[in-house]
């Protein structure tokens, strides 16, 4: 009969998940830092949180000179969590006065119409 061993695997556990955790930790840091540079970029700024099913959460940013960004993170969590490091302000929608707050450019109008209607390629 074979030998059996015995494993610890709440110990196990705790090595794995500190690794996992530290990694997550990591990217709210970086997502924060670039939430705060585009903040900074823009003369502040303000966002919202929008779940993106099982690929995570999208951040949109709108800048007070009305640019705009987004960035995408693993999870609903690290997104919340990365944007109240930040410290802008957070909204639940993205409707009303915070949309209206932000400004296409050509670029964008002609992106937009061209992918239905024929316009610049993608690439």
């Amino acid at each position: 009969m074979a030998d059996t061993q015995q494993v610890d695997t709440e110990q196990d556990g705790a090595k794995a998940g500190g690794r996992a955790d530290r990694w997550a930790e990591r990217r709210v840091t970086r997502m924060a830092g670039r939430i705060e540079s585009f903040a900074k970029a823009h003369g502040g700024a303000e966002a919202q949180v929008a779940y993106l099913g099982e690929r995570g959460a999208r951040i949109v940013l709108v800048g007070e000179d009305g640019a705009w960004g987004d960035l995408v993170a693993r999870t609903h969590e690290s997104a919340r969590q990365a944007v109240e490091r930040s410290g802008v302000t957070v909204h639940e929608n993205f409707d009303g006065e915070f949309a209206a707050k932000v400004t296409t450019g050509r670029y964008e109008w002609s992106r937009m119409a061209g992918i239905q209607v024929g316009g610049p390629s993608n690439t």
